[in-house]
């Protein structure tokens, strides 16, 4: 899209600039309610039930909104879930890590290797891949890293386990499969939905350039015809050489969430816990076909959580 059309979008679709400030940390006087419902209407086009919640992405914002749980915060702290997810399984699925820093700065960039990994360890998607430290673009890379950590996550979808997670950035071992590495192509990546400690489905997702293909499975690797943004692949992939480890995995890393994603990597025949997310795509996402989205929304049992103390101000939605 050109900038002009960007503009014009910006001023004629109320949607588009909603979620444009938004996603720059707008409306931060807006109650976490208010700003849930104005986002879910302007991703989905419909208006969110919150009183009978049915669907999967109902079901996940009626979560984020009552389930606080302080234990939340430390899954979604990249370092401090290293230390949970070690506890629990190992720490031989943990990938390791090369450094923590509060600013750009303070990395000394002659102790790291040739590869490896750079990310903020307080929000989702702000990282950067070094693949050859000769031609690696530092400014460009500390742009993009002290941007993120200045903003605070939480307010842009209102996962408020982020509130309060301190921003740090993070140096991380560069994974590389030689049995997946094709040119453009970034590891593939498997991803379990657990609910109550029981993973009932998985998806398989590729990302080759512009392409990028998703096939979900059940628990025996049979497959689903679950879609949500991206297409199935031509062939769907075959059964993970470690499945059965996936899975036994993330029955322990899942136990007493109502619902959480467990994601894997398998690198060179070896097993790495990615990360765990409380809240796929913040909860705004189609799922295709609907009887899938209802039905996965059925997975989630929200009898009997203990509720927070919602703000109870009102405020127009509009």
């Amino acid at each position: 899209m050109s900038s002009v059309a960007k503009i014009f979008k910006y001023i004629f679709n109320s949607d588009y600039r909603f979620l444009q400030n938004a996603n720059r940390g707008g409306y931060k006087k807006w109650s976490d309610e208010r700003l849930v419902r104005r986002r879910y209407r302007a991703v989905l086009h419909r208006e969110l039930n919150l009183e009978n919640p049915q669907r999967f992405s109902e079901k996940m914002q009626w979560l984020k909104l009552h389930d606080h749980q302080e234990r939340y915060s430390v899954i979604v702290d990249k370092v401090a879930a290293k230390k949970h997810i070690a506890d629990l399984v190992g720490e031989e699925y943990v990938v390791p890590t090369l450094g923590v820093w509060d600013s750009f700065d303070e990395i000394n960039f002659d102790e790291l290797p040739e590869q490896f990994v750079l990310k903020c360890t307080h929000d989702s998607a702000s990282y950067v891949i070094c693949r050859d430290k000769s031609r690696f673009d530092k400014k460009k890379a500390k742009k993009r890293l002290e941007q993120a950590l200045k903003i605070n996550f939480y307010y842009r979808n209102r996962e408020w386990p982020y509130r309060n997670v301190p921003p740090r950035i993070i140096a991380e071992v560069y994974l590389s499969d030689t049995n997946q590495n094709e040119a453009g192509c970034s590891l593939v990546d498997y991803k379990f939905f657990c609910f109550d400690g029981v993973p009932k489905a998985m998806f398989i997702s590729k990302e080759c350039g512009d392409t990028h293909v998703t096939d979900w499975f059940d628990m025996e690797y049979n497959h689903l015809p679950i879609k949500m943004a991206n297409p199935h692949a031509d062939v769907p992939p075959a059964k993970p050489e470690k499945f059965e480890d996936m899975v036994r995995l993330a029955t322990i890393l899942s136990q007493n969430y109502p619902q959480i994603r467990v994601d894997f990597y398998q690198v060179n025949g070896k097993l790495y816990v990615g990360e765990l997310t409380l809240y796929h795509s913040g909860g705004f996402f189609e799922i295709h076909p609907e009887e899938w989205d209802i039905k996965m929304g059925g997975w989630i049992s929200i009898d009997g959580i203990k509720t927070c103390n919602l703000d109870q101000t009102h405020f127009d939605s509009k």
